[in-house]
This record gives structure tokens, C-alpha cells and sequence, in this order.
């Protein structure tokens, strides 16, 4: 009699038992997928919301290389005083300034990008150092000619750096 009751209750309990399992797994995976696709329209819409700030940053970055490019600079910054080392002076800090205005938009660049536009404005400063440390550059108008000419022998920084913003500006679009 015992057995009897015993099998009955396990016929009710058994397929009960397995009900709840399969149930329960059921659900897991269904919140599960849920799960992926909130995360999914969330990756979507933050893109969505990111590619107009990207591209600001990648055209506020371009206009920096344009400033930066020595033959827009020398035209924008004028000697005061004809002095090379202090139109040097001004030059370099005319560049130092736009960089710091320009800072913050490396959190929506490459990092790969910013080391370019970075190597860039040191590559000017360089060219700008090199020109006024040369002894036959007396005044600020030949170290504008000198500037000039060293960039006309060889391409400007920026236009290297300005060709990578646009390879990268093409391939995230």
C-alpha cells in the first residue's frame, strides 16, 4: 500500500519537477536575451548620440592643423618688433595656445589620431626653434622666409597629420 502511494505522489511530482526546471531555464534565457538586446539598443543609441560629437572634434582638430600649418601661422602672427627670438616666442605660444584650447577633444579621438596631431605641433615647434637658432636668421621677416622655405622643401607637418584624420574620419563612417 505504501509503494502504491509512494509511485502515485512520485507521478505528480516527477513531471512537476521537470515543469519548474525546464521553466526556469526558460525564463533565464529569455532574460538573458533581453538583456543583450537593452545593451545592444543602448551601444546603438550612445553611437548614435556620439558621431556628431566625434565629428566636431575631428573638424575642430582639422581647423587646429590648418592654424598650425606654417605658411596660415606666419600669416596670422605678426612680428612687433622685428626681433626673431621674440616673434619665435610668439609663434610657438600662439601654437601652445591653440593646443591647450583644443585639448579636450582627445576623449572623442583615436589615440593613435592624437599622437599624430601631437607629434605635428611638435614637429612645428621644431621647424620654428630650428629657424631661430640658425645664426644667419638675423630678424623676425628672414626667420618667416626661413620657416617658408624649410616647409616648401618638405611637406608641412600638419598636411601628414591632417591626411591621417581624414583616413580615420573615412574609416569610422
Amino acid at each position: 500500500m505504501k509503494l502504491d502511494k509512494i509511485i502515485e505522489l512520485l507521478s505528480y511530482t516527477i513531471p512537476a519537477i521537470i515543469t519548474g526546471v525546464v521553466a526556469y531555464y526558460f525564463f533565464l534565457t529569455h532574460t538573458k536575451n533581453e538583456e543583450v538586446k537593452m545593451k545592444l539598443s543602448m551601444v546603438k543609441a550612445n553611437r548614435k548620440q556620439a558621431l556628431p560629437i566625434r565629428l566636431q572634434a575631428y573638424e575642430r582638430m582639422t581647423l587646429f592643423l590648418e592654424r598650425l600649418n606654417p605658411s596660415n601661422l606666419l600669416i596670422r602672427v605678426n612680428s612687433v618688433n622685428n626681433d626673431k627670438k621674440s616673434y619665435a616666442q610668439s609663434l610657438i605660444n600662439t601654437i601652445e595656445q591653440e593646443f591647450e584650447h583644443n585639448l579636450s577633444q582627445q576623449i572623442y579621438i583615436s589615440e593613435k589620431c592624437w599622437s599624430v596631431i601631437v607629434a605635428s605641433k611638435n614637429a612645428t615647434i621644431h621647424i620654428i626653434k630650428k629657424g631661430s637658432e640658425n645664426e644667419s636668421v638675423k630678424t623676425a621677416q628672414e626667420l618667416r622666409e626661413d620657416i617658408l622655405k624649410t616647409v616648401l622643401n618638405s611637406s608641412s607637418p600638419s598636411t601628414a597629420a591632417l591626411s591621417f584624420i581624414k583616413d580615420e574620419v573615412r574609416d569610422f563612417i
